[in-house]
């Protein structure tokens, strides 16, 4: 690692984000909590999405003690549409062990904040950088195109090793009293400046007459990355049963993908109406039409859904199912995206 560049970032970084930091929520105020749960939030999800989230979550949950509190449904429900369900699920471990072993209050050392559910290197170092201006760098993707670029390195930045030897670089320069806006003026460049999908506004950025990649023309050509594996697929036939305008549900295995949340019926493989009529009456269901067909699929991380969706009106609500209405589904139930793009389509 050049030394001499990393000792030159916060001299060039601090003056810039002074200037050009966009106005955040969980920018105002240095609670712990407020900045544990916006990097929770942030993770996978884009900045404008978690806006709304981060405030609707703060309303019905305004401390950790709320939080340690809650339900996991009540925390699910508020979670709904972010997707990565098991960030809920740890936050809400997370609270219930800081005020069990820390009396509700945040811990301040980084390796207790470490520790906690839910929490890696990155969330740690951004906490204990920002809410307790300790000099614990948060290097994700980010931090690690913005380093690649201004040292016009070519080793591959998925290496742990080299994600380690980063880590350690910038601490040594981090800033005695301004540990928190050195680490979100390294967010703020990666984030708006030096970007990951497009060509990186070089004109813009403060570190412009240091940065190697841009004397050397390679900044397209940074970071070097792992190719990824292609999604595995999977083909499923979702069943939208409706009986007076309830919809019925059914709770997901308490591990793996989307644990504990609630699902319309499914069946592996795509079903003709016909196939799932005859699924459904074996099941002791008793549907009276076959309304519609409609194709979606939605994209995980390393995997994707193709899913057919059949829509019957039922005569009966069957025991086997949980039966929620309209209401129930907006305020009560917690249904994953994948599967609520069905009820938006729903016309009967």
């Amino acid at each position: 690692m050049d030394e001499e560049i990393f000792k030159a970032l916060p001299q060039l970084l601090l003056p810039w984000y002074a200037r050009s930091a966009r106005d955040l929520p969980w920018r105002r105020d240095r609670e712990p909590y407020h900045i544990w749960l916006s990097e929770i939030m942030l993770q996978q999800t884009r900045v404008e999405a978690v806006k709304s989230y981060y405030a609707r979550f703060l309303t019905a949950l305004p401390d950790i003690q709320a939080l340690a509190a809650a339900d996991q449904e009540t925390v699910n429900k508020l979670w709904e549409g972010l997707g990565y369900y098991s960030r809920a699920r740890n936050l809400r471990r997370a609270a219930k062990e800081i005020v069990e072993r820390y009396q509700g209050k945040f811990p301040a050392d980084f390796t207790a904040i470490r520790a906690l559910p839910g929490i890696g290197d990155y969330t740690a170092g951004a906490i204990g950088s920002i809410a307790f201006e300790l000099p614990t760098p948060a290097v994700d993707g980010n931090v690690l195109r913005l380093v690649s670029r201004v040292t016009a390195s070519c080793v591959c930045v998925d290496d742990a090793k080299v994600k380690s030897e980063v880590r350690n670089a910038l601490a040594s320069v981090y800033p005695a009293g301004a540990c928190g806006r050195f680490t979100q003026s390294l967010m703020e460049l990666g984030a708006t400046v030096c970007i990951p999908n497009g060509t990186p506004d070089c004109a813009a950025c403060p570190l412009r007459t240091i940065c190697r990649a841009m004397a050397q023309g390679v900044q397209l050509q940074l970071p070097v990355r792992r190719e990824k594996r292609a999604r595995r697929q999977e083909i499923k036939t979702v069943l939208i049963l409706d009986c007076d305008g309830s919809i019925a549900l059914q709770k997901r295995p308490p591990h793996g993908l989307l644990a504990g949340l609630w699902q319309l019926p499914e069946a592996p493989g795509t079903l003709s109406p016909s196939q799932a009529l005859t699924l459904l009456e074996s099941w002791g269901v008793k549907p009276q039409d076959i309304l519609k067909q409609v194709e979606k699929n939605h994209i995980f991380t390393h995997v994707e859904w193709n899913m057919t969706g059949i829509y019957f009106r039922c005569a009966q609500k069957t025991p086997q199912f949980t039966w929620a209405t309209p209401e129930e589904l907006e305020r009560v139930y917690s249904v994953p995206t994948a599967y609520r793009q069905f009820l938006t389509e729903r016309t009967i």
